[in-house]
């Protein structure tokens, strides 16, 4: 029943933000039934559910090859839709002051061919123009608009209308070099140029100077314009950004070193070098040609040891137990080492760790084994408590000798607080992606006591790798991927 609120609730907020970002970038920029706006509209539909097909293929079990054509443009839109949103936000603050600013810049020049008519004028009685229709009184009769004239006034009568009829009839040549104005609106505009025509006036930004005439076809109208400003250099904002943090996934991850001292680690284990992966997410998306990169870079630093730290996959061995063989690959002095984090209990936890183990790495299944000059532990994933096989940390730590140095490989940094009751020196995690697409780290900082970095807990110390893949969207942004070497250090040395 929770489920079904929640989901209900994430289709609404996700419906929502459709509608708006439909109504900033094709139902104020374009015409209706226009070709663009009938393509805008398309896409409005089937974008996100492109994105609901991808987030549900996998655990619906559709065939691997679906979830591939699914996973790129839907995982795609969602970041895009994210920073397209923030980007039409940041512009709602932009509009106001863009409309601003062209209203006074219409009303200030009036020499470059548009004539200012006062607000008195237009808003005031009939009888203090002379006429009643708005145009002022003292503007000659021939260079009044012929809107006048297609429109006589009560005090007018028949007239004016003969007047207009024989001045246009003797000084078709005066006319157009003097009126305009008039050229404009000789002809009925489309539908189109009166929708544009007629938009400003319904705002409270309309002012009651008439825009230039040039004798020209009439152009957007104001607010027409400044959406369409707005809208594309929102559109370029939140591209560039879904580009770059995609170049980003695309290219590997960095590499990071720190040094972590601890109290017992002795002299001959000093200048220990770990490299840290985690939450590769070999997927639909990222696949053998990521881990390859991973890989490599993780054998150019001369590790002594490997720590894989969970969420190595997202997917049945069947789907991606190829694309995870560069991982055999993997040169440590003291070997490579992996823990299961909660994507693997989505995917099949029990084959994953037999699959690891025939590629060479040690599964850490809440255990301990003895390193050169401390105790190396890891514990399942909480996540793997659904099926009876979560962390256990009296099975892992608590026979252990406290007078060595322990280091735990634990994927989840909200174990911390077991971690120090257990008496461990260094605790290596991931998990959080450092937030992964900006500002999700926000809400990493709510879920998790520390999202990347080093921290101290107490005695203890915990590290946070940013993890070396993506989850969802192939994209990083504020958050880039990396594998740290954590080089221990004894305060004996």
């Amino acid at each position: 029943m929770v489920f079904a609120l929640v989901g209900l609730v994430v289709l609404a907020l996700l419906g929502a933000v459709h509608r708006y970002v439909w109504r900033r970038f094709v139902g104020d920029t374009t015409a209706p039934g226009s070709p663009l706006r009938r393509a805008g509209t398309v896409a409005a539909f089937v974008l996100p559910l492109l994105s609901i097909g991808a987030m549900t293929s996998g655990r619906v079990g559709a065939p691997f090859w679906l979830q591939q054509v699914l996973a790129w443009p839907g995982f795609l839109w969602l970041a895009c839709l994210l920073y397209l949103t923030l980007a039409l936000l940041v512009g709602e603050v932009v509009r106001p002051v863009l409309l601003r600013a062209l209203a006074r810049r219409d009303g200030a020049t009036p020499g470059t061919g548009a004539r200012t008519v006062p607000e008195s004028a237009t808003a005031g009685p009939a009888g203090e123009s002379g006429t009643g229709t708005g145009t002022p009184a003292d503007v000659p009769d021939g260079t009044r608009p012929r809107t006048e004239e297609l429109v006589p006034s009560h005090s007018a009568g028949a007239s004016a209308r003969s007047e207009a009829a024989g001045r246009t009839a003797t000084e078709p040549m005066t006319e157009s070099a003097t009126e305009p104005v008039t050229e404009s609106v000789a002809e009925p505009a489309t539908e189109p140029e009166r929708e544009q025509e007629t938009e400003p006036a319904a705002g409270p930004l309309a002012t009651s100077a008439t825009a230039p005439a040039t004798g020209l076809a009439p152009g957007p109208s104001r607010r027409l314009f400044v959406s369409r400003v707005v809208g594309g250099a929102a559109a370029a904002a939140g591209l560039a950004t879904v580009g770059y943090g995609t170049y980003g996934v695309l290219r590997g991850p960095s590499v990071r070193r720190i040094t972590v001292p601890l109290a017992k680690l002795p002299r001959a284990a000093h200048g220990f070098r770990i490299a840290v992966v985690s939450d590769i997410h070999i997927g639909p998306i990222l696949g053998r040609a990521h881990t390859r990169r991973i890989v490599d870079t993780i054998n150019a630093t001369s590790p002594d040891m490997v720590a894989v730290v969970g969420d190595l996959v997202d997917g049945s061995v069947a789907d991606l137990g190829s694309a995870a063989e560069p991982l055999s690959a993997l040169r440590a002095r003291h070997g490579s080492f992996f823990v299961t984090g909660n994507h693997e209990y989505f995917s099949g936890a029990g084959q994953w760790v037999d699959h690891v183990r025939e590629l060479g790495l040690h599964p850490l299944e809440n255990a301990r084994v003895e390193i050169e000059g401390f105790d190396l532990a890891g514990v399942n994933d909480i996540a793997g408590e659904t099926e009876g096989q979560g962390p256990d940390f009296g099975r892992a730590l608590g026979d252990r000798d406290r007078g060595r140095a322990a280091v735990l490989l634990a994927h989840q940094p909200v174990v911390i607080h077991d971690a120090v009751e257990h008496g461990v020196d260094l605790q290596l995690s991931g998990h959080t992606h450092g937030g992964q697409l900006w500002p999700g780290n926000l809400l990493a900082e709510l879920a998790n006591p520390t999202v990347a970095g080093l921290e101290r807990y107490g005695d203890t110390q915990l590290f946070v790798s940013r993890g070396a893949g993506a989850w969802g969207p192939p994209v990083r942004v504020g958050a880039p991927s990396d594998i740290t070497v954590v080089e221990l250090a004894s305060r004996q040395a």
